[in-house]
């Protein structure tokens, strides 16, 4: 009993701490006036009033309003996301496990058992689940690795999510100002902002952007691009966003393990979202977004490479060292990141820590035995979505954040049903605990995905309206989620 009641202690302390500090400047507010009405008394302070001139009385009330005008002025726009629809892949387009090794064995001239085996195994602790979903060219034996195959993908993933957004939505293919759209490594000419255009028939004086090469963070990336639009456009306008990787020409098919990594991991999929200046039907506020580049370290650059092989087979290369080169990039992003959402209770005790360590160091007795304080970046958010890159990746994240299981549950999830969807996957994440029922209004989520270059972008959110129901690329699970995800797999007399 004693631990549980030291426990609370401690947690009802925090929390006084909490509210004392973060609301500091209303504290004082009232103290003030308290002592104020103390001394003077309400005649005293009525008389004082009364006294005052006329004309100083207007003066001040002007001046206070003219700040008051001059801040709204000078703040930035508010960017609104105003829908986003996801990509629901059909039953016939599943890959489970027993599908992929089958279709691998039919080409062992591809790879070797060897490679089968390791393959096997990575599948089964990859926290990938059965129900994920590959495009038609990777069920055609060999994968069908054409312009035709990856255009066909395109067009399917691409209208699909395109469709669902605007079925959501009041906003109109007329409505809409801005397009920009983004997939890593398939690009075609005309480019994907283009199909759009043609496919929806947009204004003829519509602004396209298409962003490539920038992996799986493009997709925050490209909310950072119609953030700076939308902050100097015109109230009122519309910015399209689309969100995909396509699978169908990237598919390795030489014997390099780290080249390997993505036919296994990655999996089809799409998401859009409507952005607006203005508030009208907006269901989030876009509150901070923080880009972190590592590119300057060759470790960074190269740890999500596309390159040939020895035989001279495309694919991209993914480093051993990508999961800790995602922790450093996700601690220089923090840095960013966390004195613009944490609360001014978690900034302090950050700050008393580095002024401790700073003390010590300066008495030489070892600052190296100074911890310093994690921020609780649970009293900044409700809701986390992690990049669903891949079990390690959001292990790592978990464990650097000191993120509960609770926290993680939609990286998780997003991640056993649909795979690594790349740059869209954030997106499923924020369905998912929309079809929970778990969103409510003045929640804030947050957003972390990772990408080539090596990047990390984060992106913070405030639920304004939170969906009316379920419907969403989880409509036909959800009721099965969450599942258990073993941390260890028994197959044969090895555990994996």
């Amino acid at each position: 009993m004693a631990p549980l009641a030291s426990s609370s202690k401690a947690k009802a302390l925090k929390a006084s701490y909490e509210l004392v500090v973060n609301n500091f400047l209303a504290v004082v507010a009232v103290a003030s006036l308290a002592t104020v009405l103390r001394t003077a008394g309400f005649d005293g302070l009525y008389g004082q009033l009364q006294a005052a001139r006329p004309v100083h009385v207007l003066t001040a009330v002007i001046l206070a309003a003219a700040l008051v005008k001059l801040r709204r002025v000078r703040r930035p726009r508010d960017v609104y996301l105003v829908e986003y629809g996801c990509f629901r892949p059909k039953p016939w387009f599943r890959a489970p496990y027993a599908t992929c090794l089958e279709h691998v064995r039919l080409m062992p001239y591809l790879a070797k058992e060897e490679d089968v085996a390791w393959g096997r195994r990575l599948l089964l602790r990859s926290g990938i689940g059965e129900e994920t979903c590959v495009p038609y060219a990777y069920h055609y034996v060999p994968p069908d690795r054409s312009v035709e195959a990856s255009r066909d993908e395109t067009e399917l993933v691409i209208f699909s999510a395109v469709d669902d957004v605007f079925a959501r939505t009041a906003v109109r293919p007329a409505d809409i100002d801005v397009v920009v759209a983004n997939c890593s490594i398939f690009t075609p000419t005309p480019v994907f902002a283009d199909m759009v255009v043609s496919r929806y028939k947009l204004r003829a004086d519509v602004r396209s952007v298409n962003l490539s090469g920038m992996g799986c963070s493009a997709g925050l990336i490209s909310l950072q691009l119609a953030k700076n639009l939308l902050q100097v456009a015109p109230p009122g306008t519309h910015v399209l966003v689309v969100s995909t990787e396509i699978l169908s020409s990237q598919y390795y098919v030489g014997s390099k393990r780290e080249m390997l990594l993505p036919n296994c991991l990655f999996r089809m999929g799409a998401a859009a979202m409507i952005l607006s200046n203005s508030p009208e039907r907006a269901r989030f506020r876009l509150v901070r977004t923080v880009r972190t580049v590592a590119a300057a370290l060759d470790a960074g650059y190269r740890c999500v490479f596309q390159e040939e092989d020895d035989e001279g087979n495309m694919g991209v290369r993914l480093s051993k060292d990508l999961v800790t080169t995602a922790g450093q990039t996700l601690k220089s992003n923090i840095v960013a990141f966390g004195p613009l959402v944490l609360p001014v209770s978690e900034q302090l005790l950050v700050a008393l820590s580095l002024l401790k360590r700073k003390l010590l160091t300066s008495l030489r007795r070892g600052s190296g035995k100074v911890r310093l304080y994690r921020p609780d970046f649970r009293t900044a958010f409700e809701h986390f979505c992690i990049h669903a890159g891949g079990r390690a990746v959001i292990d790592e994240v978990q464990r650097g954040l000191g993120l509960s299981d609770d926290d993680v549950e939609a990286s998780r999830m997003t991640l056993h049903r649909f795979g690594n969807t790349s740059s869209s996957s954030v997106l499923y994440e924020l369905a998912y605990i929309e079809a929970k029922g778990r969103m409510k209004k003045g929640d804030r989520v947050w957003m972390i995905s990772f990408g080539a270059g090596f990047e990390c972008s984060s992106a913070a959110w405030e639920c304004i309206k939170p969906a009316a129901d379920a419907d969403g690329p989880w409509i036909s699970c959800i009721h099965r989620y969450p599942v258990q995800l073993p941390n260890k797999v028994i197959e044969g007399n090895e555990i994996i």
